[in-house]
């Protein structure tokens, strides 16, 4: 598997191009499979994982760090804490443990106050079993902090050795290009990683949209890694609409359940039966291979499913396809 460099300077560090999103690992994935997964991802290349520090709450029987404690016990078991990288996440955990999480306000989340930052990724090290977390991600934006607040406890974490690579998700692109130039302004390591939701098919417009990956986003991104401008890397997950792709009765969410999307879905198809792939295939091999490639994060709760999704590293689509599949 093709790896690349995200972050930048001393911290930078190499992940692969595929992520292995772990949100259900000791929930609805047990942990023997979520063992067998992780085992499967690495021999096939994989190096990079990802988790936050609520997975999962909301399953059945959740609390959060059920998955973080997963890869802890993999980790601790495999002996391979040098072959991966692990990113996760903070600020949206229950702030009041008795009161349900919404993604309306009241949002419940505990933000991204420097104190929370600071005792967050304590706890994620301790659940993970490791003293370095290669990526710290701000799981939800925190427009009641200020900026300088966040990004100097982000960089003292950086300097201290505690993690790697900032980085922040579900967040508009002007919020990243203000905390980046913060960042700047403070001497410390910009965000390195942005995390949106993103695929093959698009929401339909709206105003103050923040989650879902934007062409300003990518186009800031693709800026960036030249003199005065750190690289940007943009992760993203629920590239393949939480199996929607391939079963009809999983909706397109987020949304990008409308007529445009439905018939970009039907082109999928019709692409993968010419070429002899699977449509998730197709669609992870749009996004690898896009003017501005982004890391997809494939969520997988059965090595098989792991396995369709490996094999679109393998799939290039052609100047042809790649014209047919954007105009859809």
């Amino acid at each position: 598997m093709q790896q690349r460099t995200i972050g930048s300077g001393p911290t930078s560090t190499d992940v692969s191009v595929l992520c292995l999103g772990t949100m259900r690992f000791g929930t609805h994935t047990s942990r023997e499979a979520a063992f067998e997964i992780l085992d499967r991802f690495v021999d096939a290349g994989g190096t990079f994982l990802d988790t936050a520090n609520n997975y999962n709450a909301w399953d059945a029987g959740g609390h959060g760090h059920e998955s973080e404690d997963v890869i802890g016990a993999w980790l601790a078991s495999r002996g391979l804490r040098d072959r991966v990288r692990i990113a996760t996440k903070c600020g949206a955990g229950k702030k009041d443990p008795n009161l349900p999480l919404s993604n309306t306000p009241p949002t419940n989340f505990q933000g991204l106050g420097a104190e929370t930052v600071y005792r967050e990724a304590a706890t994620s090290l301790r659940h993970l079993g490791v003293d370095r977390l290669d990526v710290l991600y701000g799981h939800v934006d925190d427009r009641d902090t200020a900026l300088e607040e966040t990004v100097g406890a982000f960089g003292k974490l950086v300097a201290d050795g505690v993690i790697g690579v900032p980085g922040i998700s579900n967040v508009t692109t002007w919020r990243v290009v203000e905390a980046r130039e913060t960042a700047a302004r403070l001497g410390v390591e910009p965000y390195g990683l942005v995390q949106q939701q993103g695929s093959y098919v698009y929401p339909s417009p709206t105003p103050f949209r923040s989650n879902w990956v934007s062409g300003d986003l990518l186009d800031y991104a693709a800026s960036t890694g030249v003199d005065g401008r750190p690289p940007l890397a943009v992760t993203v997950y629920s590239p393949l609409h939480q199996g929607a792709f391939t079963r009809a009765d999983k909706p397109l969410f987020g949304g990008a359940d409308h007529p445009s999307s439905r018939r970009r879905v039907e082109v999928l198809h019709e692409v993968g039966r010419e070429i002899g792939a699977t449509a998730n295939q197709v669609a992870l091999a749009w996004l690898l291979g896009g003017p501005t490639p982004v890391i997809p994060i494939v969520g997988a709760h059965t090595v098989a499913q792991l396995d369709e999704s490996l094999g679109a590293l393998d799939l290039v689509l052609d100047d042809e396809l790649r014209t047919r599949l954007d105009e859809a």
